[in-house]
């Protein structure tokens, strides 16, 4: 199984340039960002080899959130080849999530 990948300014376009990548914008002390990290967890399994799972704490890496116009948390991004397809702010169901990922694999 794969690992949900940390992101930063370093490696921020590398891993959001190619394939279906779901990213999670998120800090430690969101509430609501705890309750969709497990589902984020799960689809992480679902879809391993078929998308990139990362994290991104908007605390530490401020100027990506704001070059995306992430303005509240959790915010999930959704990219395919490095084009920005989808965004979803606030907690997302299980379905939901599958839903906007089955439209990008």
């Amino acid at each position: 199984m794969s690992e949900i990948t940390v992101l930063s300014s370093a490696n921020y376009d590398e891993v959001t340039g190619s394939g279906v990548v779901a990213v999670d914008f998120y800090a430690d002390w969101c509430g609501p960002c705890k309750m969709i990290a497990p589902i984020f967890d799960e689809a992480k399994d679902a879809y391993d080899g078929k998308a990139i799972f990362a994290k991104i704490n908007v605390d530490d890496n401020k100027e990506i959130a704001m070059a995306n116009k992430v303005m509240g948390i959790p915010t999930l991004l959704f990219f395919k080849d490095g084009q920005l397809m989808d965004r979803v702010t606030g907690v997302i169901d299980k379905a939901a999530l599958y839903a906007k990922l089955d439209a990008l694999v």
